[in-house]
């Protein structure tokens, strides 16, 4: 057998048995996550989570008391409360004292990515600008008035604007449960991406520093 031969051989067995000393890191499939940014987003959340459990007819006929009162969490605080009023709105027997009938809670989770890699674009997203730069320089060449090339160029941008948005660091995950005789009645967790400067609406406030202490002696 030749040279020739035996290099062909070798490369079609590395074609049929891949070997490998770790897993190779690969990434999931194309999917998209909403970034909550202004109390309307909360509402949003509330009213959808309302109507899920208004579909429960066990949830409809059980008093519910939304928990949360001293809450100094301000998404929680405003969360609760658009929580009180979508329920009212729907008919919903809510109580003002706990132990009636169900609880309301919900429980919210900041996530800090510290060492996250390079998020790579849309698949066809570069392509899309790339084509409209391309018949930018066409037009530039082609077209008397210089401001027509303006037009692909705002194309490209009505194409990615209001949809797209940064992805970041910070996520947050919130839960929503109806809880009656130590028994889960209803559960629902959505993740969201939100912004650096907002993480304060959603953690409890950094306790105040201690004061210095200051040692005394009855030596002069």
């Amino acid at each position: 057998m030749s040279a020739c031969s035996l290099i062909v051989a070798a490369l079609l067995g590395g074609c049929t048995y891949n070997a490998s000393q770790a897993p190779v890191a690969t990434t999931y499939p194309y999917s998209e996550q909403q970034r909550m940014q202004a109390a309307h987003h909360w509402e949003v959340l509330a009213q959808y989570e309302v109507e899920r459990m208004m579909r429960r007819e066990r949830l409809r006929n059980l008093p519910l008391y939304v928990v949360g009162d001293n809450d100094s969490r301000e998404f929680q605080r405003n969360y609760r409360t658009l929580l009180t009023s979508h329920l009212v709105s729907r008919g919903a027997q809510v109580a003002t004292v706990p132990g009636l009938g169900g609880e309301v809670h919900v429980d919210v989770n900041v996530i800090r990515h510290r060492d996250r890699g390079f998020v790579r674009p849309r698949h066809g997203s570069i392509t899309t600008l790339a084509a409209g730069v391309r018949v930018a320089a066409f037009t530039l060449e082609q077209w008397s008035d210089p401001t027509l090339t303006l037009l692909p160029l705002a194309v490209a941008a009505d194409v990615f604007s209001g949809g797209w948005t940064h992805t970041g660091n910070e996520e947050v995950v919130i839960t929503t449960q109806v809880i009656n005789n130590q028994q889960i009645l209803y559960s629902s967790s959505h993740i969201y991406y939100i912004n650096a400067g907002d993480i304060g609406h959603y953690m409890v406030p950094p306790a105040p520093p201690a004061p210095p202490s200051i040692s005394l002696s009855n030596e002069w």
